[in-house]
């Protein structure tokens, strides 16, 4: 199984979420002394956001990563100097875009989202002697986050990539070792009146995934702008292989939970659901019983775990739904408990949207 998953790993290399560029703007065009005609300014560099965009496709189109912009045109006799052409760099929807020093530049969430990256240098005019400016120069990191309703977050093999199969439409790899996920995969939801919920389904974590163990990071900031986490769990617990210990349900929820914890505070924060997996497996029922005592009175059972890997505030699920993504046990009572998270959620955040507003608006008024 090591060696198998190894391989596995190594075709992560076709899926990219980060990518170094660099741009550069027009130089401006050369003024007119004589009859004080202003050169054109240089073009500009953007990030344009399209939905069919990746990452590995712009990098493939663009190899050596290189995107200047057009040179403003010079004054002439009779016409001022036009503004050089735009480059415009298409990326995919949920990209970051950061600076060499790390500094936040934009973030480009919905179709048609642009960020300019790099200005046109001025075109000659008076104050510059008529001579023109080059333009700016930057290197751009462009990191890719998923932006999805709900997140997927569990061990290998916890069968994730088996729900949401059943939940939606999506057709990720599907087999009875870990790591089959390698990239993440996107399904919808689609309900009778037809409502939409995006899903997103991440290779599975190991334990020091807060570390960059495994592909940690990678795949950790993709949950960070998921609007709610749906933990899935094997009812018979997960052992990665013979060398590595063995963890029941309720550990890996705890563990789950410190990697989250250790990587982000924030994420625990989120609205949470558990999905406890493989209900159709002998024994799944007194094991679930157990399973929910424990999660019940969690500190009777937390000496079962390491001491350093216990979180410092335990996870609080929404709901606990038991399901078997084979047979599609409770999966439509799942589909119903994200929905109802979901739309909760909003209206929490509607209110709380609303109250902003009035309290605004009374201060304006005073």
């Amino acid at each position: 199984m090591v060696h198998c998953s190894c391989a596995l790993f190594r075709k992560y290399g076709n899926f990219i979420d980060n990518l170094r560029l660099f741009a550069k703007g027009g130089s401006g065009g050369m003024g007119y002394p004589r009859l004080g005609g202003e050169g054109g300014k240089g073009g500009d560099v953007w990030v344009v956001a399209h939905k069919k965009m990746t990452l590995k496709q712009l990098k493939d189109k663009y190899p050596q990563k290189r995107f200047v912009a057009g040179e403003g045109a010079n004054s002439r006799v009779c016409a001022l100097g036009s503004k050089g052409k735009d480059c415009e760099i298409p990326v995919p929807v949920g990209i970051s875009v950061t600076d060499e020093n790390g500094k936040i530049i934009g973030e480009l969430n919905k179709e048609e989202d642009r960020i300019l990256i790099a200005e046109g240098g001025i075109g000659g005019k008076f104050l510059t002697n008529f001579l023109p400016l080059k333009g700016q120069k930057r290197i751009i990191h462009l990191d890719l986050k998923l932006i999805a309703d709900v997140g997927l977050v569990g061990f290998p093999n916890a069968g994730k990539s088996s729900l949401l199969s059943q939940i939606s439409h999506a057709k990720p790899a599907i087999a009875d070792y870990a790591f089959t996920t390698l990239k993440p995969e996107l399904g919808k939801i689609m309900y009778n009146d037809f409502k939409q919920i995006s899903v997103a389904d991440l290779p599975g974590l190991i334990e020091g995934a807060h570390m960059n163990r495994g592909m940690g990071h990678k795949f950790l900031k993709h949950i960070e702008r998921t609007r709610q986490l749906l933990f899935v769990v094997d009812i018979s617990g997960f052992q990665l292989s013979s060398q590595t210990q063995y963890r029941t349900a309720f550990e890996t929820i705890i563990l789950l939970t410190k990697e989250l914890e250790l990587y982000n505070e924030e994420l625990q924060k989120k609205p949470a659901l558990l999905a406890v997996n493989k209900m159709d497996l002998t024994d799944a029922q007194n094991k679930f019983h157990e399973l929910m005592n424990q999660l019940q009175n969690p500190k009777d059972f937390l000496h079962l775990v390491e001491k350093q890997m216990i979180p410092e505030r335990n996870m609080e699920f929404q709901h606990i739904i038991p399901i078997s993504a084979i047979t599609g046990e409770g999966i439509e009572e799942l589909k119903n408990c994200i929905r109802k998270s979901l739309d909760e959620h909003a209206n929490q955040e509607n209110d709380a949207h609303f109250k902003k507003q009035l309290l605004n608006l009374r201060v304006s008024n005073t």
